[in-house]
């Protein structure tokens, strides 16, 4: 898959990341919000710094920088995430099942983003069921910085690892399929 050269390096050990993933979808008003130069100073106060962006298919490309004790990165795709992830401080995520399910299953404090554009959204009940259980965090881009300052990622719950099938079964009666 596709990797732009030069926009995104390897972090180092003194890093603290944050990693926004949207999938193989576009969803461009979250990479607009986090890439912004207020949302970045956001996360500076909050101890982060670095920003890593997985922006898929959307339009929208931010523009990289660096800056002492900050730096914003990005890229489209690549073959697999799960370093990004494992890398990651905090993961910030559109609703898809997977993207949850792999940083859930990295054991990553996760807050995902409901894409309120997209047609009889699913995403909202995934990501309101996972809240309710205590795995993650969730938000709209209107609200993402008010809950980015106000929560307290301690306080999420593991999800248990290593049983596909209860999550399967899980996003089933969540959707309604069961």
């Amino acid at each position: 898959m596709e990797q732009p050269a030069g926009k995104q390096s390897k972090m180092s050990d003194r890093e603290k990341c944050v990693f926004v993933t949207v999938g193989t979808t576009s969803f461009d008003p979250l990479i607009e919000l986090v890439s912004s130069s207020s949302f970045c100073k956001l996360l500076e106060d909050l101890g982060y710094t670095r920003l890593l962006l997985q922006i898929g298919r959307g339009q929208y490309e931010p523009e990289a920088f660096v800056r002492p004790g900050f730096r914003l990165e990005y890229f489209r795709f690549k073959d697999t995430i799960a370093e990004d992830i494992q890398g990651a401080g905090l993961v910030i995520s559109h609703a898809g099942a997977g993207s949850c399910l792999e940083t859930l299953g990295a054991g990553k404090p996760l807050v995902v983003v409901i894409n309120e554009t997209l047609m009889n959204n699913h995403q909202l009940e995934l990501a309101n069921q996972l809240y309710k259980d205590g795995h993650l965090y969730y938000a709209t881009c209107s609200n993402l910085r008010h809950l980015l300052k106000d929560m307290d990622i301690s306080k999420l719950k593991t999800f248990p690892p290593g049983q596909p099938e209860k999550f399967a079964a899980f996003l089933d009666k969540v959707m309604g399929v069961s």
